[in-house]
Protein backbone atom coordinates (compact mmCIF):
# COMPACT_ATOMS: atom_id res chain seq x y z
CA UNK A 1 0.00 0.00 0.00
CA UNK A 2 1.43 3.45 -0.98
CA UNK A 3 2.36 5.62 1.70
CA UNK A 4 1.89 9.38 1.87
CA UNK A 5 4.98 11.32 3.93
CA UNK A 6 6.21 14.82 4.14
CA UNK A 7 9.95 15.79 3.63
CA UNK A 8 11.74 18.70 5.92
CA UNK A 9 14.15 18.98 3.22
CA UNK A 10 14.69 18.13 -0.76
CA UNK A 11 17.63 16.72 0.06
CA UNK A 12 15.81 14.06 1.80
CA UNK A 13 15.41 12.51 -1.50
CA UNK A 14 18.63 12.20 -4.56
CA UNK A 15 18.35 14.19 -7.58
CA UNK A 16 17.98 11.14 -9.51
CA UNK A 17 14.70 9.91 -7.37
CA UNK A 18 13.19 13.27 -7.62
CA UNK A 19 13.82 14.43 -11.28
CA UNK A 20 12.77 10.91 -12.34
CA UNK A 21 9.24 12.20 -11.82
CA UNK A 22 9.02 15.09 -13.20
CA UNK A 23 11.52 14.29 -16.09
CA UNK A 24 10.26 16.58 -18.90
CA UNK A 25 9.40 19.47 -17.01
CA UNK A 26 11.31 22.91 -16.67
CA UNK A 27 13.97 24.14 -14.78
CA UNK A 28 11.92 25.13 -12.02
CA UNK A 29 10.37 21.58 -10.68
CA UNK A 30 14.37 20.21 -10.91
CA UNK A 31 15.62 19.15 -7.26
CA UNK A 32 18.70 21.43 -8.46
CA UNK A 33 16.46 24.70 -8.74
CA UNK A 34 15.34 23.44 -5.35
CA UNK A 35 17.84 22.27 -3.51
CA UNK A 36 19.70 25.56 -4.44
CA UNK A 37 16.48 27.42 -2.99
CA UNK A 38 17.00 25.31 0.25
CA UNK A 39 20.90 25.48 0.37
CA UNK A 40 21.08 29.26 0.25
CA UNK A 41 18.65 29.89 3.00
CA UNK A 42 16.35 31.90 0.41
CA UNK A 43 13.85 28.60 1.49
CA UNK A 44 13.64 28.15 5.08
CA UNK A 45 11.72 28.33 8.18
CA UNK A 46 13.10 31.39 9.17
CA UNK A 47 11.75 33.12 5.92
CA UNK A 48 8.76 31.64 6.12
CA UNK A 49 8.77 28.54 3.53
CA UNK A 50 9.01 25.49 5.82
CA UNK A 51 10.04 22.73 3.21
CA UNK A 52 7.05 19.98 3.74
CA UNK A 53 7.55 18.20 0.31
CA UNK A 54 4.71 15.84 -0.41
CA UNK A 55 5.70 12.28 -1.83
CA UNK A 56 4.00 8.95 -2.04
CA UNK A 57 6.15 5.70 -1.91
CA UNK A 58 5.56 2.40 -2.75
CA UNK A 59 5.58 -0.79 -0.20
CA UNK A 60 9.31 -0.88 -1.31
CA UNK A 61 10.18 2.82 -0.25
CA UNK A 62 10.77 3.67 -3.82
CA UNK A 63 8.85 7.32 -4.32
CA UNK A 64 6.02 6.85 -6.87
CA UNK A 65 5.03 10.62 -6.94
CA UNK A 66 5.70 13.81 -5.11
CA UNK A 67 4.45 17.49 -4.86
CA UNK A 68 6.90 20.29 -3.74
CA UNK A 69 5.26 21.94 -0.89
CA UNK A 70 5.94 24.38 1.69
CA UNK A 71 4.05 25.67 5.13
CA UNK A 72 3.98 29.37 5.08
CA UNK A 73 4.08 31.60 7.89
CA UNK A 74 2.70 34.58 5.32
CA UNK A 75 1.50 34.93 1.86
CA UNK A 76 4.63 36.42 0.24
CA UNK A 77 6.37 35.57 -2.72
CA UNK A 78 3.44 33.51 -4.30
CA UNK A 79 1.52 35.74 -6.70
CA UNK A 80 -1.35 33.97 -6.60
CA UNK A 81 -2.53 36.67 -3.94
CA UNK A 82 -4.75 35.39 -1.15
CA UNK A 83 -4.24 38.41 1.82
CA UNK A 84 -7.99 39.37 1.31
CA UNK A 85 -8.96 35.84 2.78
CA UNK A 86 -5.98 36.53 5.33
CA UNK A 87 -7.17 39.28 6.50
CA UNK A 88 -10.98 38.11 7.07
CA UNK A 89 -9.55 35.27 8.59
CA UNK A 90 -8.10 37.62 11.24
CA UNK A 91 -11.34 39.80 11.18
CA UNK A 92 -13.36 36.95 11.89
CA UNK A 93 -10.90 35.25 14.71
CA UNK A 94 -9.83 32.61 12.67
CA UNK A 95 -6.81 31.58 12.34
CA UNK A 96 -5.06 31.55 8.48
CA UNK A 97 -1.69 30.72 9.04
CA UNK A 98 0.47 28.59 8.66
CA UNK A 99 -1.09 26.99 5.84
CA UNK A 100 -0.01 24.17 2.83
CA UNK A 101 1.40 25.64 -0.96
CA UNK A 102 2.36 23.37 -3.73
CA UNK A 103 4.23 24.93 -5.91
CA UNK A 104 7.64 26.75 -6.49
CA UNK A 105 8.73 29.59 -4.35
CA UNK A 106 9.03 33.26 -5.29
CA UNK A 107 8.33 31.98 -9.39
CA UNK A 108 5.02 32.66 -10.95
CA UNK A 109 5.50 30.12 -13.77
CA UNK A 110 2.78 27.60 -14.96
CA UNK A 111 3.81 24.09 -15.00
CA UNK A 112 3.65 20.52 -13.78
CA UNK A 113 2.51 20.42 -9.23
CA UNK A 114 2.39 16.71 -9.42
CA UNK A 115 5.11 14.49 -10.77
CA UNK A 116 4.92 10.71 -11.18
CA UNK A 117 2.63 8.30 -13.21
CA UNK A 118 -1.42 10.01 -13.11
CA UNK A 119 -2.62 7.46 -10.81
CA UNK A 120 -0.01 7.95 -8.21
CA UNK A 121 -0.28 11.77 -8.97
CA UNK A 122 -4.16 11.66 -8.04
CA UNK A 123 -3.29 9.28 -5.39
CA UNK A 124 -1.02 11.56 -3.62
CA UNK A 125 -3.72 14.45 -3.50
CA UNK A 126 -6.25 12.82 -1.99
CA UNK A 127 -4.11 11.69 0.52
CA UNK A 128 -2.75 15.04 1.52
CA UNK A 129 -6.20 16.07 1.57
CA UNK A 130 -6.97 14.04 4.20
CA UNK A 131 -4.03 14.01 5.59
CA UNK A 132 -4.57 17.83 6.14
CA UNK A 133 -7.60 17.45 7.86
CA UNK A 134 -5.59 16.52 11.38
CA UNK A 135 -3.27 18.82 10.50
CA UNK A 136 -2.78 22.36 12.28
CA UNK A 137 -2.88 23.75 8.61
CA UNK A 138 -5.40 26.29 7.89
CA UNK A 139 -5.50 25.22 4.26
CA UNK A 140 -3.71 24.07 1.24
CA UNK A 141 -2.98 25.86 -2.31
CA UNK A 142 -1.74 24.52 -5.36
CA UNK A 143 -0.97 27.05 -7.80
CA UNK A 144 0.09 27.72 -11.30
CA UNK A 145 -0.44 24.17 -12.40
CA UNK A 146 -0.15 23.02 -15.54
CA UNK A 147 -3.00 22.36 -18.63
CA UNK A 148 -2.86 19.06 -18.05
CA UNK A 149 -2.41 18.42 -14.40
CA UNK A 150 -6.11 21.17 -14.09
CA UNK A 151 -8.62 18.84 -15.61
CA UNK A 152 -7.84 15.99 -13.38
CA UNK A 153 -7.55 18.43 -10.54
CA UNK A 154 -10.85 20.11 -11.38
CA UNK A 155 -12.61 17.04 -10.08
CA UNK A 156 -11.32 16.67 -6.82
CA UNK A 157 -14.07 17.79 -4.81
CA UNK A 158 -12.13 19.22 -1.83
CA UNK A 159 -10.57 21.56 -4.35
CA UNK A 160 -12.07 24.82 -5.03
CA UNK A 161 -10.63 26.68 -8.72
CA UNK A 162 -8.66 29.79 -9.03
CA UNK A 163 -8.16 31.91 -12.13
CA UNK A 164 -5.80 34.56 -12.96
CA UNK A 165 -3.97 36.11 -16.01
CA UNK A 166 -0.48 36.74 -17.37
CA UNK A 167 0.57 37.55 -20.56
CA UNK A 168 3.08 35.07 -22.79
CA UNK A 169 4.43 35.76 -26.16
CA UNK A 170 4.55 33.54 -28.57
CA UNK A 171 6.11 33.03 -32.05
CA UNK A 172 4.49 31.59 -34.99
CA UNK A 173 7.35 31.06 -36.89
CA UNK A 174 8.93 34.65 -37.05
CA UNK A 175 12.63 34.31 -37.74
CA UNK A 176 14.38 37.65 -36.72
CA UNK A 177 12.65 40.12 -34.69
CA UNK A 178 12.35 42.61 -37.63
CA UNK A 179 9.48 39.87 -38.39
CA UNK A 180 7.94 40.91 -35.35
CA UNK A 181 8.46 44.33 -36.25
CA UNK A 182 7.25 43.58 -39.67
CA UNK A 183 3.39 41.98 -37.66
CA UNK A 184 3.21 45.21 -35.79
CA UNK A 185 0.53 47.68 -36.48
CA UNK A 186 2.44 50.56 -37.83
CA UNK A 187 1.97 53.35 -34.89
CA UNK A 188 3.42 50.85 -32.93
CA UNK A 189 6.13 49.37 -34.73
CA UNK A 190 7.53 52.67 -34.95
CA UNK A 191 6.96 53.80 -30.56
CA UNK A 192 9.40 50.17 -30.34
CA UNK A 193 11.71 50.70 -32.93
CA UNK A 194 12.00 54.54 -30.63
CA UNK A 195 12.05 52.42 -27.58
CA UNK A 196 15.06 50.45 -29.08
CA UNK A 197 16.91 53.29 -30.88
CA UNK A 198 17.13 55.27 -26.88
CA UNK A 199 18.81 52.31 -25.80
CA UNK A 200 21.52 52.29 -28.77
CA UNK A 201 21.75 56.17 -28.57
CA UNK A 202 22.98 55.57 -24.97
CA UNK A 203 25.89 53.40 -26.08
CA UNK A 204 24.44 50.35 -24.32
CA UNK A 205 25.38 46.66 -25.89
CA UNK A 206 24.93 43.35 -24.43
CA UNK A 207 26.50 40.37 -23.60
CA UNK A 208 24.75 36.63 -22.96
CA UNK A 209 25.65 34.58 -21.07
CA UNK A 210 25.44 30.51 -19.66
CA UNK A 211 25.03 29.82 -16.02
CA UNK A 212 29.06 28.62 -16.27
CA UNK A 213 30.27 31.35 -18.19
CA UNK A 214 29.98 34.22 -15.29
CA UNK A 215 32.69 34.95 -12.99
CA UNK A 216 31.50 35.22 -9.30
CA UNK A 217 32.74 38.80 -9.86
CA UNK A 218 29.62 38.92 -12.50
CA UNK A 219 27.61 36.85 -10.14
CA UNK A 220 27.86 40.10 -7.36
CA UNK A 221 27.42 42.10 -10.19
CA UNK A 222 24.09 40.62 -10.72
CA UNK A 223 22.67 40.16 -7.65
CA UNK A 224 23.61 43.95 -6.91
CA UNK A 225 21.00 45.01 -9.94
CA UNK A 226 18.66 42.18 -8.56
CA UNK A 227 18.64 43.36 -5.08
CA UNK A 228 18.13 46.87 -6.47
CA UNK A 229 14.94 46.34 -7.90
CA UNK A 230 13.55 45.62 -4.09
CA UNK A 231 15.41 48.11 -2.40
CA UNK A 232 13.51 50.80 -4.67
CA UNK A 233 10.12 49.42 -3.40
CA UNK A 234 11.21 49.19 0.02
CA UNK A 235 11.71 45.94 0.05
CA UNK A 236 13.87 42.82 1.10
CA UNK A 237 14.92 40.58 -1.78
CA UNK A 238 13.52 37.10 -1.82
CA UNK A 239 17.04 35.25 -3.00
CA UNK A 240 20.09 34.92 -1.04
CA UNK A 241 23.58 35.34 -2.97
CA UNK A 242 24.87 32.36 -2.63
CA UNK A 243 21.35 31.07 -4.29
CA UNK A 244 22.77 32.64 -7.61
CA UNK A 245 26.02 30.53 -7.21
CA UNK A 246 24.19 27.53 -6.38
CA UNK A 247 22.09 27.80 -9.18
CA UNK A 248 24.93 28.15 -11.58
CA UNK A 249 26.72 25.02 -10.68
CA UNK A 250 24.00 22.87 -10.54
CA UNK A 251 21.73 24.10 -13.29
CA UNK A 252 24.25 25.69 -15.92
CA UNK A 253 22.74 24.69 -19.02
CA UNK A 254 19.31 26.42 -18.43
CA UNK A 255 20.91 29.75 -17.37
CA UNK A 256 21.03 32.69 -19.44
CA UNK A 257 21.87 36.21 -18.01
CA UNK A 258 21.82 38.96 -20.34
CA UNK A 259 24.24 41.99 -19.05
CA UNK A 260 23.85 45.48 -20.41
CA UNK A 261 26.94 47.40 -20.94
CA UNK A 262 28.07 50.98 -21.59
CA UNK A 263 31.63 50.53 -23.14
CA UNK A 264 33.10 48.25 -20.45
CA UNK A 265 30.66 49.28 -17.51
CA UNK A 266 28.13 46.65 -16.72
CA UNK A 267 25.08 48.82 -16.16
CA UNK A 268 22.10 46.25 -15.90
CA UNK A 269 20.96 42.50 -15.96
CA UNK A 270 18.17 40.24 -16.79
CA UNK A 271 18.24 36.95 -15.65
CA UNK A 272 16.58 34.22 -17.64
CA UNK A 273 15.98 30.05 -17.56
CA UNK A 274 15.30 28.16 -20.60
CA UNK A 275 13.77 24.83 -21.54
CA UNK A 276 13.08 23.19 -24.90
CA UNK A 277 9.97 24.48 -25.17
CA UNK A 278 10.05 27.71 -23.33
CA UNK A 279 12.09 30.95 -22.00
CA UNK A 280 11.58 31.86 -18.77
CA UNK A 281 12.46 35.93 -18.02
CA UNK A 282 12.53 36.18 -13.98
CA UNK A 283 15.01 39.04 -12.68
CA UNK A 284 15.79 41.84 -13.71
CA UNK A 285 17.76 45.27 -12.19
CA UNK A 286 20.36 48.20 -12.86
CA UNK A 287 22.34 50.28 -11.18
CA UNK A 288 21.63 53.08 -13.45
CA UNK A 289 18.39 54.74 -14.99
CA UNK A 290 18.72 54.64 -18.93
CA UNK A 291 15.71 55.15 -20.32
CA UNK A 292 13.53 52.15 -22.61
CA UNK A 293 16.51 49.75 -20.64
CA UNK A 294 13.77 47.69 -19.14
CA UNK A 295 11.72 46.96 -22.19
CA UNK A 296 14.47 46.41 -24.58
CA UNK A 297 16.58 44.22 -21.67
CA UNK A 298 13.58 42.62 -20.48
CA UNK A 299 11.07 42.15 -23.85
CA UNK A 300 12.93 42.85 -26.91
CA UNK A 301 15.94 41.13 -26.05
CA UNK A 302 13.78 38.50 -24.69
CA UNK A 303 12.44 38.14 -28.10
CA UNK A 304 15.66 37.56 -29.64
CA UNK A 305 16.85 35.31 -27.63
CA UNK A 306 13.77 33.02 -27.76
CA UNK A 307 14.26 32.78 -31.16
CA UNK A 308 17.80 32.32 -30.92
CA UNK A 309 16.94 29.14 -28.47
CA UNK A 310 14.67 27.74 -30.86
CA UNK A 311 11.61 28.01 -28.72
CA UNK A 312 8.39 29.39 -29.60
CA UNK A 313 7.47 30.49 -26.10
CA UNK A 314 8.09 33.17 -23.79
CA UNK A 315 6.76 33.49 -20.27
CA UNK A 316 8.45 36.85 -19.14
CA UNK A 317 6.52 36.71 -15.55
CA UNK A 318 3.72 37.75 -13.22
CA UNK A 319 1.47 40.29 -14.33
CA UNK A 320 2.68 43.46 -16.26
CA UNK A 321 -0.28 45.15 -19.11
CA UNK A 322 3.20 46.57 -20.23
CA UNK A 323 3.60 43.03 -21.81
CA UNK A 324 0.01 43.44 -23.56
CA UNK A 325 0.87 46.59 -25.63
CA UNK A 326 3.95 44.73 -26.99
CA UNK A 327 2.21 41.93 -28.17
CA UNK A 328 2.40 39.54 -24.85
CA UNK A 329 -0.92 37.46 -24.91
CA UNK A 330 -3.15 36.96 -22.15
CA UNK A 331 -2.63 33.57 -20.86
CA UNK A 332 -5.30 32.21 -18.14
CA UNK A 333 -3.85 30.83 -15.08
CA UNK A 334 -5.11 28.22 -12.77
CA UNK A 335 -4.77 27.49 -8.88
CA UNK A 336 -6.58 25.28 -6.54
CA UNK A 337 -7.91 25.77 -2.95
CA UNK A 338 -8.49 23.31 -0.08
CA UNK A 339 -10.16 25.18 3.40
CA UNK A 340 -10.73 23.71 5.95
CA UNK A 341 -13.17 26.21 7.82
CA UNK A 342 -16.90 25.58 6.32
CA UNK A 343 -17.72 29.34 6.57
CA UNK A 344 -14.24 30.51 4.99
CA UNK A 345 -14.77 27.68 2.17
CA UNK A 346 -18.03 29.06 1.33
CA UNK A 347 -16.86 32.67 1.18
CA UNK A 348 -13.92 31.66 -1.09
CA UNK A 349 -16.30 29.43 -3.28
CA UNK A 350 -18.52 32.77 -3.75
CA UNK A 351 -15.24 34.92 -4.32
CA UNK A 352 -13.32 32.93 -6.74
CA UNK A 353 -16.57 32.20 -8.67
CA UNK A 354 -17.36 35.70 -9.02
CA UNK A 355 -13.69 36.52 -9.67
CA UNK A 356 -13.00 33.87 -12.65
CA UNK A 357 -15.90 36.07 -14.86
CA UNK A 358 -14.39 39.18 -13.97
CA UNK A 359 -10.59 37.13 -15.18
CA UNK A 360 -12.26 35.63 -18.52
CA UNK A 361 -13.74 39.43 -19.44
CA UNK A 362 -10.44 41.26 -19.01
CA UNK A 363 -8.54 38.64 -20.85
CA UNK A 364 -11.31 38.91 -23.94
CA UNK A 365 -11.16 42.67 -23.60
CA UNK A 366 -7.40 42.52 -23.34
CA UNK A 367 -7.16 40.72 -27.01
CA UNK A 368 -8.40 43.96 -28.58
CA UNK A 369 -5.34 45.97 -27.16
CA UNK A 370 -2.81 43.75 -29.05
CA UNK A 371 -0.45 45.76 -31.45
CA UNK A 372 -0.54 43.38 -34.60
CA UNK A 373 -1.89 44.21 -37.52
CA UNK A 374 -5.18 42.55 -38.28
CA UNK A 375 -3.46 40.88 -41.51
CA UNK A 376 -0.87 39.15 -39.50
CA UNK A 377 -0.09 35.76 -38.60
CA UNK A 378 0.25 36.52 -34.87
Amino acid sequence: MAVRSSLASINEVTADEWDALFAESQPFLTHAFLSSLEDSGSVSAATGWQPAHQVLRADDGGLLAAAPSYIKSHSCGEYVFDSGWADACYRAGIAYYPKLLTGIPFSPVTGARFGGAVADQQALQVAVSEWLGAEPLSSWHINFTSTEQSPWLAQAPTLLAREGVQFHWHNPGWRDLQDYLDALRASKRKKFRREMEVVQRAGIGYDCLAGHELSEAQWDFVYTCYSNTYHERGQLPYLTRAFFSLLAERLPHAIRVLIASRGHTPVAMAFYLVDAERLFGRYWGAVERIDSLHFDACFYQGMQLAMREGVMHFDAGAQGEHKLLRGFRPVITHSWHQLKHPGLRQAVADFVGNEAHQVRAYAHDAEAHLPYRQDSEA
